[in-house]
Formats: C-alpha cells, structure tokens, sequence
C-alpha cells in the first residue's frame, strides 16, 4: 500500500469512530484534494481550538472549494464536526474535517 492508502486508513478508522457512514470512493477524492498537506504534520490537522484554523477551514475549503456563502451555518457545521470528531481526538485529520463538512453541505458532486 501507499503511504496515502495507509492514511485512508486512519481517516475511515477515525470517521467510523465519530459515527459516520464512509463512502471509499468519496473518501479517496477528499484526500486527494487535500494535496501534499497530508504528508504535513502540522498542516494534516485541524486544530479546533484556533480561530485563524477554523478561519481557514472555512475561507478556503467551505467558500472558495465548495462554493458555499458565507454566513452562521457555516460556522455551526465546522463546531459540530469538532465535536462529533470528539474533544478527547488529538489529531482531527483535516481529510476527515473535510470529508464531514463536504457530506454535510450535501456538496459531494463536487468530486465528480
């Protein structure tokens, strides 16, 4: 396996674990999408208790890559993916925080 297989891995596990139903396929696209980040320690999570990530998270995946408006819903998806993913979960994987968010919108045509 690739080391990007062996992280699909880990991302199904901690998805399975937060109580979501995985679609492989729509898994693989998310990661793919995430580029070289993945390798990245640093910048392969989402740290929940910063502002400017979840900025982040929300300026450059939820708007510019979804096509989403700016508005609360948004900020209300990205708190609730931290706390389905769970408090006590070190590393929410941002492919995970991705995968949850683009489910969520119901935006996985995206990814076609």
């Amino acid at each position: 396996m690739s080391k990007r297989d062996d992280l699909i891995v880990k991302y199904k596990e901690q998805l399975e674990k937060a109580g979501v139903k995985v679609n492989d396929e729509l898994l693989t696209k998310v990661t793919i999408g995430c580029g070289p980040s993945i390798y990245n320690k640093d910048a392969a999570t989402v740290a929940c208790s910063q502002e400017s990530e979840l900025a982040t998270v929300k300026n450059n995946y939820l708007i510019k890559k979804l096509g989403l408006a700016d508005g609360p819903k948004l900020d209300a998806a990205i708190k609730s993916v931290c706390e389905k993913i769970g408090s006590s979960v070190k590393n929410k994987y941002r492919a995970v925080f991705y995968y949850m968010l683009c489910v969520e919108f119901g935006k996985e045509s995206v990814y076609k």
